[in-house]
């Protein structure tokens, strides 16, 4: 019978982990789960107040809750991944605690990994918005569904859905994740590109669905373009610290540039259709955020928490 540590991160949502938490205990699959929180609040401890409510009582499954003193994600993803190393399980699984699994979440992941041998797995993610949201968002990252077809892929990059082999951090140096990207983002695709040097294997698993709430906060063209240029920001941050070739780097400004001498046409094109305008303008913010981590700029996206 496999073993299985879901690891869940948190910051200030004391209401989405505890959501989060009954949905785990939903979950159809005859594997052994133990869930392991990290709260990176070393001052509210509200993370920490969910979980000793829910071991208190009669909840499903082990539990354990740790604090991650260091503010940032990353920080906070290390402290996760040194406790789950310490549990027996074979796999780790990473949710961001604005999230929920459909039921059969890990068993769907389980399945896929057999099949394919698969080191690490991406599995689908859906957007339950707290109010009504306009089709722009369906072009727009981090607002859009995410979906995949099951099988081997060339790699992944994100953490906000993934079921991973412990050996996966087992045999790579610490820190895991970078804490130069701790406030900013972009550690989760820094880590997974070391994996894919390292000769990993990855695989989708679309059937391993989870939802992400997405608070009115969020449904907007706003949100959407500073988090385009967050992510452009990072992207860009990880291509320096990994390519420092000077013929790599000019052919990444030539993209760059050559993106923002396309704006005005692409907008223009798109001016007739309204719900793909946001392409542009995200695309656009994107570029602008490789540009100012070219300048040796960062953005902490992750300063600001959305939701409760």
């Amino acid at each position: 019978m496999p073993e299985i540590t879901v690891a869940i991160p948190t910051f200030r949502r004391p209401k989405s982990l505890e959501r989060l938490l009954a949905k785990l205990e939903q979950l159809e699959t005859d594997a052994r789960v133990t869930v392991l929180v990290a709260d990176n609040d070393c001052e509210g401890r509200e993370g920490l107040a969910v979980c000793a409510r829910l071991m208190a009582g009669n909840y499903r499954w082990p539990l354990f809750a740790v604090i991650a003193p260091e503010r940032g994600i990353a920080h906070a993803r290390n402290r996760l991944v040194e406790e789950a190393l310490k549990l027996p399980g074979a796999f780790i699984a990473m949710l961001d605690d604005d999230e929920w699994p459909e039921r059969r979440w890990i068993s769907e992941f389980l399945r896929v990994q057999s099949e394919t041998g698969a080191d690490a797995l991406h599995g689908a993610v859906l957007r339950d918005f707290e109010g009504p949201a306009g089709r722009w968002v369906e072009s727009c990252e981090g607002l859009a569904p995410w979906r995949g077809k099951t099988g081997p892929v060339e790699t992944i990059g994100s953490t906000s859905n993934v079921f991973i082999h412990r050996r996966c951090f087992e045999e790579m140096a610490k820190p895991w994740f970078d804490p130069a990207f701790a406030l900013g983002g972009g550690e989760d695709c820094d880590y997974f590109l070391r994996l894919k040097m390292a000769g990993r294997r990855f695989a989708w698993a679309d059937g391993a669905v989870v939802h992400a709430y997405v608070p009115q906060s969020r449904a907007n063209l706003g949100w959407a373009l500073k988090r385009a240029y967050s992510v452009g920001n990072s992207d860009f941050r990880i291509f320096l610290k990994h390519v420092p070739g000077f013929g790599s780097r000019l052919r990444e400004i030539a993209k760059i540039a050559l993106a923002l001498l396309l704006f005005p046409f692409g907008l223009a094109i798109l001016a007739f259709v309204p719900n793909r305008r946001a392409v542009a303008l995200c695309k656009l913010a994107r570029a602008a955020g490789k540009v100012t981590a070219l300048l040796g700029r960062r953005y902490d996206e992750y300063a600001t928490t959305h939701g409760a």
